[in-house]
């Protein structure tokens, strides 16, 4: 094997050599876990997990030390593009925008994840009528409904948002009026529960079934299938915005890009098939009625709590084997979801316009082990090998009218990373990504 010199006597070298390059060093945060943490290589918009162009750039940076450190032994760096044209934009976006690297408590991931961005505060300003927002109590609707709030705030806007749910979880109810959202409770099912409820120029519907859907297959299509066609009727004058699923698509190689608004549909089992007949509802209605409806196709959100990242992050940090069904991924930020949910009312049309909703990157699942790997200083095994094809969508129209997330996902990673080492509340819903044959 060949000598490496430790890591603290090479610093200023690195950083000599590293600026010389045309590359920046940032600093690593504290080893609060009691494990070694180790630095992953990226540069400016793409990632670089071993392909020949982070070995190209890492042979130059060894060629200048006087004691040759084997590849797989360089540890302690996180290289980013500093060319003046990108940094400046970066730097802007993580000022104004910044993640922080460790989150200690729900109440600060729900401020951040509810945070709103100047282009919600400016959209709060220029929405016309209050907001009804149906399947309030799930995953995401919560810290959009406060994100909504904080917007329509900083806007000084005169819009309610009304968050309707069962509330089955305690203390939900009253931490969204504590908000400000006016909340009724109902069971959207029940006869007459949607004749109660008032009317809105805007409506975001979030309801659906996924989780124990194997086994409930008549209930799973009432809820994705038969209700959204109530819900059309209801609202026939309001815009629509509603959420669906990437899972309507099959599954493609990673070398297409993934699937764009347009390209043939192809659900895998009954509950994707479910999601798309919640589509063929809402596109009837919409253009029976001429209802101004977007259907957002979402794969996947993530935060800290909940996701794709926290799975690969909880197996990794417990050492147990990662599968690799689903060997590519798509996720963004699930702040950014709720600010391009929340947007998307423009977009609502006739007939029903389709947007991807989710990250601009195709992440490989092994490169984000071996990521999370670093940040705990441990091992990671795999189970199973790559497939030829994932779920996979391309954000594209996504990214061009939105803008890209704010979040990039080394800062997800890490947040991901510090959460579960501190043991943080989950909850305990694991999202089956790797799953193919679409039984949840």
């Amino acid at each position: 094997m060949n000598s490496w010199t430790p890591v603290a006597s090479l610093r200023p070298q690195l950083e000599s050599t590293i600026d010389h390059l045309g590359f920046q060093t940032v600093p690593p945060k504290p080893n609060d876990g009691g494990r070694m943490r180790r630095y992953s290589v990226t540069t400016h918009r793409v990632r670089f997990a071993r392909p020949a162009s982070f070995y190209n750039t890492l042979s130059r940076v060894v060629a200048l030390y006087p004691t040759r450190i084997p590849a797989t032994d360089i540890f302690i760096f996180y290289l980013r593009n500093s060319r003046e044209e990108s940094n400046t934009h970066e730097t802007a976006m993580k000022t104004q925008n910044a993640v922080p690297e460790t989150v200690s408590s729900e109440e600060q991931l729900e401020a951040l994840l509810s945070e709103p961005y100047p282009e919600d505060v400016e959209f709060a300003r220029q929405l016309e009528g209050d907001v009804i927002v149906l399947g309030a109590g799930g995953k995401m609707g919560p810290t959009l409904i406060r994100r909504m709030l904080r917007a329509t705030e900083e806007a000084n806007a005169d819009t309610d948002v009304y968050a309707v749910s069962r509330y089955s979880e305690d203390g939900l109810e009253e931490k969204l009026q504590s908000w400000g959202a006016k909340t009724i409770k109902a069971d959207l099912l029940e006869e007459g529960a949607l004749d109660s409820l008032p009317d809105c120029e805007n409506v975001i519907y979030l309801v659906g079934m996924k989780f124990g859907s194997s086994g409930q297959e008549p209930l799973t299509w009432a809820i994705n299938a038969y209700l959204p066609g109530r819900v059309a009727s209801r609202y026939s004058d309001s815009r629509i915005s509603a959420l669906s699923t990437g899972n309507v698509y099959p599954p493609v190689s990673p070398e297409t890009g993934g699937c764009t608004e347009t390209d043939d549909v192809g659900p895998v089992g009954e509950y994707a098939q479910s999601c798309l007949g919640r589509e063929r509802v809402f596109q009837h209605f919409s253009k029976a009625n001429e209802t101004s409806t977007c259907l957002l196709r979402l794969n996947y959100a993530v935060e800290a709590r909940y996701g794709v990242l926290l799975d690969l992050a909880k197996r990794v940090y417990a050492e147990e084997p990662v599968p690799l069904d689903m060997g590519y991924v798509n996720v963004i930020w699930q702040g950014d979801a709720n600010s391009i949910c929340f947007r998307s009312l423009e977009l609502a049309d006739s007939p029903a316009d389709i947007l991807n909703l989710t990250g601009p990157e195709i992440l490989s699942v092994r490169d984000l082990a071996e990521r999370f790997a670093e940040e705990f200083g441990c091992d990671v095994t795999f189970q199973g090998e790559e497939k030829e094809t994932a779920l996979l969508n391309d954000a594209s129209r996504c990214t061009e009218r939105f803008g890209e997330p704010k979040v990039p996902i080394d800062d997800i990673v890490e947040l991901v990373a510090s959460w579960v080492e501190q043991d943080g509340t989950t909850w305990g819903k694991p999202t089956k990504f790797h799953v193919r044959d679409g039984e949840f």
